[in-house]
């Protein structure tokens, strides 16, 4: 990987790397080290996805715990398990444009990894534990809470949200007579493995955009991002 490709994933993560190693590291699929048969060492992401996921997942509950005093163990646990799903994962990953870094085999090449909903996830997981690595907890902690900033802004409301197309509808129907509408935007990925993006409209605007393996589930994440922000500016 190019030193000018480094330093523009650089910029968008705000952060710049004192050892590149573990950015190229993090940048490594595993399917790399598996096509290079055995006896080759090749150091992959893995690792590092499985560091990156407890920084996420630390920093995520301290925030819950000490934004909402008020609420027990189990609606904090179904707030985290919202905020660090593999689809919102990926999703991170994907605007950071991680997909086109990555270091993959042909095979995983030729398959569609780069647009993989799981590729991108483990990616976003291991390029925490890398800034982490490199760095130190406050600074892993102010990336973190700046990436979810711009999905959740300032988490003033807890995001549980069991049934969320059915609570945007309730929500919007108090004030009018007009449903929700969803739209599919995109279907990407290989037949094995399809992302959908889909985007829920009232009114001619847009409320929320989700993805998921399936529309129903990418429908069901746009709702969800859809009462978010609308409870952040209830909230206000």
């Amino acid at each position: 990987m190019s030193s000018q490709n480094l330093s523009e994933i650089q910029k968008k993560l705000g952060y710049f790397f004192k050892d590149l190693s573990l950015l190229r590291m993090a940048l490594t699929h595993p399917s790399v080290a598996h096509e290079q048969g055995p006896g080759v060492t090749v150091h992959h992401n893995q690792r590092l996805e499985f560091l990156g996921d407890a920084v996420l997942q630390l920093v995520l509950t301290r925030e819950l715990y000490l934004k909402f005093p008020a609420y027990g163990e189990g609606p904090l646990t179904k707030a985290r398990a919202q905020l660090v799903n593999r689809r919102m994962l990926a999703d991170h990953g994907k605007r950071l444009g991680l997909g086109q870094h990555l270091q993959l085999s042909r095979g995983e090449e030729i398959s569609g990894g780069r647009e993989r909903q799981s590729s991108l996830a483990d990616a976003y997981e291991a390029v925490v534990g890398a800034l982490f690595l490199d760095s130190n907890y406050d600074t892993g902690r102010e990336f973190i809470l700046r990436e979810f900033q711009e999905v959740f802004g300032e988490l003033r409301v807890l995001p549980t949200i069991d049934n969320p197309k059915g609570e945007l509808q309730e929500m919007l129907q108090a004030a009018t007579n007009e449903a929700p509408q969803y739209r599919l935007e995109a279907t990407t990925g290989p037949d094995h493995d399809r992302v959908f993006e889909c985007t829920v409209h009232h009114r001619g605007m847009e409320l929320g955009r989700g993805t998921g393996k399936n529309k129903k589930e990418a429908e069901s994440q746009a709702a969800f991002m859809a009462l978010v922000k609308i409870r952040e500016k209830v909230a206000v």
